[in-house]
């Protein structure tokens, strides 16, 4: 089941029940932490910089063909299809990039961005939806909630469950006060914007 804001019409999705079990919450984690880790840098590709003025936190990126990635990908992306169906509407949607497994500690946090330009992006796939998923309890550290529209909505969505959100929107992750925030985070991508 699925739950849009009323401000946001179709621009943002969060998830009333849970995608994932706390079980399978801890073995994205799992997964995730075995691969190499790097600090989060800021842009696209290898144009990326790391700046902790705007970005503050850890990842790694999970890929397509590990045994236990695999359910974890197919799950996602027949969520995201059943979401964009029903929300979003955009044409040809299909998972283009590895997950980023992404770990935020206290002070942790990411500044206002947005995951695509509407101007730069001409090339398919464009990024086209967003997705932040929690695998942290909510518990294990306050703050951290994800900020969407400037100022605007702050979702701080349980163990498990999603935020889908168009690409475009502009975002943030505020500060972690306390704890260990962890999230899985996806981009679908699809044709140009017309």
């Amino acid at each position: 089941m699925i739950h849009t804001e009323p401000n946001w019409k179709s621009y943002m999705v969060e998830t009333t029940e849970p995608i994932f079990t706390p079980e399978q919450c801890e073995l994205i984690s799992k997964l995730g932490r075995s691969m190499p880790p790097q600090k989060a840098e800021i842009g696209l590709g290898s144009e990326g910089e790391y700046n902790t003025k705007t970005r503050i936190s850890h990842v790694s990126w999970i890929p397509f063909n590990k045994p236990d990635s695999i359910p974890m990908y197919k799950k996602l992306e027949n969520m995201m299809h059943k979401t964009n169906k029903r929300h979003f509407g955009f044409e040809n949607m299909a998972i283009g990039e590895q997950a980023q497994y992404t770990e935020y500690p206290e002070g942790g946090f990411y500044d206002w961005h947005m995951d695509c330009s509407l101007v730069m992006d001409k090339e398919p796939p464009v990024r086209k939806i967003s997705m932040t998923l929690v695998l942290s309890h909510e518990s294990e550290f306050e703050g951290g909630g994800l900020e969407l529209g400037k100022p605007g909505h702050i979702a701080k969505p349980k163990q498990g469950h999603a935020i889908f959100f168009a690409s475009f929107i502009n975002h943030r992750v505020v500060p972690i006060t306390k704890g260990l925030r962890k999230s899985l985070v996806m981009w679908f991508g699809g044709e140009p914007f017309k």
